[in-house]
């Protein structure tokens, strides 16, 4: 299986090693096995179609319909968007971005790179039980192989400062703060999903400054408002002047992570990316990776999770287990680190200004029709 054979890598088109043929293989084996049955899909906004067609409709291409009845009716697996869920999709599986997205906001129609499908709960919903806590429980005692793989994957990504969106942002310039210990707070959408679900007492960009303000009060506090607010696309712009020593607008925090101290964060994912990069995060809110004994958590963590987990546990299950991954080139499911050396040298085929357009325009009827119909 090692020497005599050659192997042939689809993705970067050239012969490979056996372990480099074995990832690809099981992207590809797990697609057909979620997949050939084929899949109904509901609350999907129209934009978002065509990269769920690319993920999921390989063997069969994937049916939409919004009618809970009649998809449930069909004889296939159900999906429905994870934001989108109502009661009547309590037995449907959850689709939600990865963690290792796009090259550009999803606000901003750029199609992902990575889905997530979840068929226990969502990972930013800590009310119950989500099979990114299973994969997370499970990693607890990896293999020497898992192991090297989640080690390697780490290094790369810190190397390549990779995140979940890739902005090409200037880096900020902090050479005239004053001395002392830098506190890294990322804003957040004020109305997603982890806020609603996975905080308790501090819920808005401004408490969030005010407890880190409240707690460290000799500290140096650098704000960083979400990029989706910044574009205007998203709720959860405050004033921080006042309790900020910096607000950093429109630039890479994954930069900022090597110039700060400590990270503090309700639930958001630069908390994840801040674990990856060696730097201490306090959460106040109950993300995904609060609880496995590698943040201080201020928050209501559920009590489910009490296992201790090394970092490179965590990255094997948040971004090799959980999501799928689709390379835009050969348009082949992959392994993750096809779509990291993608985002690393932005080797990313782009839709046309006539696709753009015609996405922005879905999005805005999809919008403009449910304003009509909750009328």
């Amino acid at each position: 299986m090692i020497l005599y054979p050659k192997w042939y890598d689809p993705y970067r088109d050239c012969l490979c090693d056996l372990e480099t043929a074995i990832d690809g293989l099981a992207a590809q084996t797990r697609a057909w096995r979620e997949d050939h049955r084929g899949w109904v899909a509901s609350a999907m906004r129209l934009w978002k179609r065509g990269p769920l067609q690319q993920f999921f409709g390989a063997s069969k291409p994937v049916v939409f319909e919004d009618d809970p009845v009649k998809a449930r009716s069909m004889d296939r697996p159900w999906m429905v968007w994870a934001g989108k869920a109502q009661v009547g999709h309590a037995d449907a599986v959850r689709v939600e971005d990865g963690f290792l997205r796009s090259r550009g906001l999803g606000a901003e129609l750029v199609q992902p790179l990575s889905l997530v499908c979840d068929d226990m709960g969502i990972y930013y919903d800590p009310s119950r039980p989500s099979r990114l806590e299973k994969w997370i429980e499970k990693s607890a005692s990896l293999r020497p192989d898992q192991q090297m793989r989640a080690a390697d994957l780490i290094e790369t990504l810190k190397a390549a400062a990779l995140s979940k969106y890739n902005l090409k942002v200037p880096a900020p310039d902090l050479t005239k703060l004053r001395s002392g210990t830098r506190i890294l707070v990322p804003g957040q959408v004020e109305d997603d999903a982890s806020i609603l679900t996975g905080t308790d007492t501090v819920r808005t960009n401004a408490d969030l400054l005010r407890t880190v303000r409240s707690a460290n009060p000799d500290a140096v506090i650098l704000y960083k408002p979400h990029p989706d607010v910044e574009a205007g696309l998203r709720t959860g712009s405050t004033d921080a002047s006042a309790l900020a020593d910096l607000v950093l607008d429109n630039c890479d925090p994954i930069v900022l992570l090597g110039q700060v101290d400590e990270v503090w964060t309700m639930t958001s994912l630069l908390g994840f990316e801040s674990l990856l990069r060696g730097v201490p995060v306090v959460t106040l809110g109950a993300p995904f990776y609060a609880g496995w004994g590698l943040s201080k958590d201020l928050g209501d963590v559920p009590p489910r999770r009490r296992l201790d987990v090394t970092l490179e546990g965590l990255a094997h299950a948040a971004l090799i287990d959980y999501p799928r991954y689709f390379d835009p080139k050969s348009r082949l499911p992959c392994p993750v680190e096809v779509v990291v050396e993608r985002l690393a040298t932005g080797d990313i085929p782009r839709s046309g200004p006539v696709n753009r357009v015609l996405s922005k325009m879905q999005g805005l009827l999809a919008s403009h029709s449910h304003f009509w119909r909750r009328r």
